[in-house]
């Protein structure tokens, strides 16, 4: 288990979100039994906080970047799907 651990660590936000689909896709297919499902389930979770790590370590370095060319860079919340930064 540990070396899955470690696999899903190295994973990148592209691969993680890639692999969240997949998981999704396979649930929601209704041809994956329920033990399998749940698995599944709480793996995509795993990913979720991942990809949410991701994000929130580039949005700092945005901050810290953007302070260093004299921006101040305010977090205004998540965008929505589809909404114009």
């Amino acid at each position: 288990m540990g070396n899955q651990a470690n696999a899903k660590q190295k994973l990148s936000f592209e691969k993680a979100l890639e692999r969240l689909e997949q998981i999704v896709d396979q649930i929601e297919s209704g041809k994956v039994p329920l033990e399998e499902s749940i698995d599944k389930y709480a793996q995509g979770i795993e990913l979720i906080k991942q990809c949410r790590s991701i994000l929130e370590s580039a949005e700092r370095k945005i901050q810290v970047l953007a302070k260093g060319e004299g921006q101040d860079v305010q977090v205004t919340g998540p965008l929505e799907e589809g909404e114009e930064a």
